[in-house]
């Protein structure tokens, strides 16, 4: 196979040899496009939603019809009809081209075993505790390996080049007395690093979980290896340093179970027949299908000059649940007590025949 190609090379121009080995290595890609990839996709089509192939496809197809036609070209480098300095100058390119691509299949196979973990790990479900707890490492791990990944091929480029050799070592191997400066002047970032590989093992919070901070109600949407960004139900985001959730208390609605008690509170007359109320609130919830059937507790809890202070307690699934619930259960409360016992509403009352006589 080489002496063909060095045969063929001594018998065509120069110039019209180097345009055949350029041309044939990006038909490599070409060739992939419009075979390989399009017989991939159409195997994917035809399994469920989720498949390796598509996952595959979504990662790869793009890269590899770049890779590959490096590698072919690199393969065939030693057959063109260059000049030295062109040579030198076109390996060194190519050989920068490789080292970066290969930072990307390396970067893009790790997200393709991602998406299987996320296949395999689904938050979409009821009780998802342990899918949250092992996607919120996932995530971390990843975000951690590919900047090591990018580092690391960074110190590998800055080392091909004899200028840059020392700034290379010095980035692949992060010791020495500039990286303790660096260390020093950087020492916030390093503990939000660290802070970060603590909250990923010991997860006082995890993926999707409902968090009450800086006296917003949100779901925990990004961990990154820096910052946390918390989606509020208002569709605001509050991005937090990740430290923060190690310095400073804060309520995790879902630490052990996403199951939460929703209460609602009513003010009243003291007239007010309580055991009718207790009778309504059951009927209310039998059947409702945001009450998970456990929790069903209506309660006088406290007196005041004038009201009467009456909670209803029960249990749902979820906090969004329990939210809907509760306003549920206050709109209907409030208008069977309109509509049966209108006396019994909190009012302020007033004695005339006490005045009357002490004005006599």
């Amino acid at each position: 196979m080489n002496e063909t190609l060095i045969q063929l090379s001594q018998t065509w121009p120069a110039w019209l040899w180097n345009i055949a080995l350029i041309l044939f290595s990006f038909l490599i890609g070409l060739l992939i496009k419009l075979i390989f990839i399009p017989l991939l996709r159409r195997q994917a089509i035809q399994q469920e939603s989720y498949s390796l192939f598509r996952s595959f496809i979504r990662r790869f197809n793009r890269v590899l019809s770049v890779f590959i036609p490096l590698i072919v070209f690199n393969s065939l480098l030693p057959f063109t009809q260059l000049n030295e300095r062109t040579l030198r100058v076109v390996s060194k390119t190519n050989e920068l081209l490789l080292v970066s691509f290969f930072a990307i299949v390396l970067i893009q196979g790790i997200k393709v075993f991602e998406d299987y973990l996320y296949h395999r790990f689904d938050i979409n479900k009821e009780n998802n505790l342990r899918e949250r707890k092992i996607r919120t490492q996932i995530v971390f791990i990843r975000k951690v390996v590919v900047t090591l990944i990018i580092v690391i091929s960074l110190a590998i480029i800055l080392l091909s080049f004899d200028s840059m050799q020392k700034i290379g070592a010095g980035l692949l191997t992060g010791v020495g007395v500039g990286g303790i400066i660096i260390g020093f002047a950087a020492q916030k970032s390093l503990g939000n690093l660290l802070a970060g590989f603590q909250i990923a093992f010991t997860q006082p919070i995890r993926m999707d979980d409902v968090l009450v901070v800086e006296g917003e109600w949100g779901r925990v949407e990004e961990i990154n290896l820096t910052y946390v960004v918390v989606n509020i139900w208002d569709k605001r985001r509050l991005v937090l340093p990740i430290t923060y959730f190690i310095e400073k208390p804060f309520q995790n609605w879902t630490r052990t179970t996403s199951e939460i008690l929703g209460t609602v509170f009513i003010y009243t007359d003291f007239t007010v027949p309580v055991q009718q109320l207790r009778e309504k609130l059951t009927t209310l919830l039998t059947g409702h299908p945001l009450w998970d059937g456990k929790v069903n507790v209506l309660q006088v809890t406290d007196f005041k000059e004038r009201t009467m202070e009456i909670r209803c307690l029960m249990s749902c699934r979820n906090s969004g649940q329990a939210f809907d619930l509760r306003c549920f259960i206050r709109e209907q409360m409030i208008a069977y007590i309109h509509s049966n016992f209108p006396n019994a509403l909190a009012r302020t009352r007033v004695d005339y025949q006490d005045s009357i006589q002490k004005d006599l």
